[in-house]
């Protein structure tokens, strides 16, 4: 009996022990690391916007550099969880504010309905924001940043809100969502012909009617194959060592992530395709810049070139970074933080 009673206090053992490592995956508290400088800001919290509580990451060296604001594309793939690794050189001349967006990672809400979320909502959502951020940090201007679909709530924010933001910067900029999934489309195929793999020619050739109409996607899993969403990165290992081993999010999170991304991503991606930017927005009252990787195919660079050459603004320079895909700003962080320094230093931002 005393050998059946210490298995049963071991198995017991292991039970507690499971779970108490179970709950400290998930439920372990969430924070950004400290930026040792004397003017620093490093805060991961949440804040109200508009009735929903949101996530927002707020880091710099100096509260007292301009606010960079990015917008994180998907729909739902917040940054938070590995951006900090790629913005180290930017916290140095930027104040630098992320957020999850409304029903997206930490700003996921279980027992929500998040099946009417629509883009003005998020549009609406960012400017709240901003102005927070200008009481907050005691600034009058924000460069405004989107990234991806990012760019579409970007985009549609600085044409609503001019007044709001001092410049706007698309990366991997959306243009024509047909045309971008028509590009994306000739070069896997053209890829997977030179690679003689039978298998995805196959699977493109099935797919080709459906996305042809625009009733369907290129395959992500097959652009990242090719090298069309990135070259340099490897964007999903960020996401898997962001999630395992950066203190921004926790397994709880984890689960608020990937249910975000299912609940929200196909009904935004369909208002996107069903009212493209070039149709909503032709014209900006600030600063415009489109920044693109050359082998970009999540986003096509011939899509938002011609978006960009019918796109009226009162200053637009159209960069390309010639060794990235769809993360220019995280593939040639260097180039890009140089160009932030250069584009919006001091001197800029005085005749801003």
């Amino acid at each position: 009996m005393t050998g059946i009673r210490n298995k049963r206090k071991k198995r017991w053992a292991w039970a507690a022990l499971a779970a108490i490592i179970a709950a400290a995956v998930l439920f372990h508290p969430t924070w950004t690391p400290a930026i040792k400088s004397d003017n620093s800001i490093s805060v991961l919290e949440s804040i109200d916007i508009n009735g929903a509580r949101h996530t927002v990451m707020i880091r710099g060296e100096n509260r007292n550099n301009p606010i960079l604001l990015f917008v994180h594309g998907g729909p739902g793939s917040s940054e938070i969880p590995y951006v900090r690794k790629y913005q180290n050189m930017l916290e140095k001349q930027f104040t630098i504010v992320h957020y999850d967006q409304r029903g997206s990672g930490k700003s996921y809400h279980f027992f929500e309905d998040y099946s009417v979320l629509t883009a003005d909502q998020l549009v609406d959502d960012l400017l709240a924001l901003t102005e927070q951020m200008k009481t907050r940090l005691k600034q009058d201007t924000v460069i405004l940043a989107g990234h991806s679909f990012g760019t579409y709530i970007g985009m549609k924010a600085a044409a609503k809100s001019p007044e709001s933001f001092s410049a706007y910067i698309g990366i991997g900029q959306v243009g024509d969502h047909h045309a971008s999934e028509q590009d994306s489309f000739a070069y896997v195929l053209k890829e997977a012909k030179a690679a003689r793999a039978e298998a995805d020619i196959r699977q493109l050739e099935r797919l080709r009617p459906l996305i042809e109409s625009g009733e369907e996607m290129t395959p992500r899993s097959l652009i990242r194959k090719y090298g069309g969403a990135s070259r340099q990165i490897d964007d999903n290992r960020d996401y898997y060592e962001g999630f395992l081993l950066n203190p921004e999010y926790n397994g709880l999170d984890v689960l608020r992530y990937v249910r975000g991304v299912a609940e929200t991503q196909a009904g935004l991606l369909a208002e996107e395709s069903a009212r493209p930017l070039p149709e909503i927005v032709r014209e900006l009252a600030i600063p415009c810049y489109f920044v693109m990787g050359a082998h970009d195919y999540m986003t096509s660079v011939k899509a938002a070139q011609a978006y960009f050459e019918l796109l009226e603004a009162p200053k637009k320079e159209f960069i390309v970074f010639e060794h990235s895909a769809h993360y220019p700003q995280f593939e040639e962080k260097e180039r890009f933080a140089e160009w932030m320094a250069a584009t919006f230093g001091r001197t800029e931002r005085t005749k801003g």
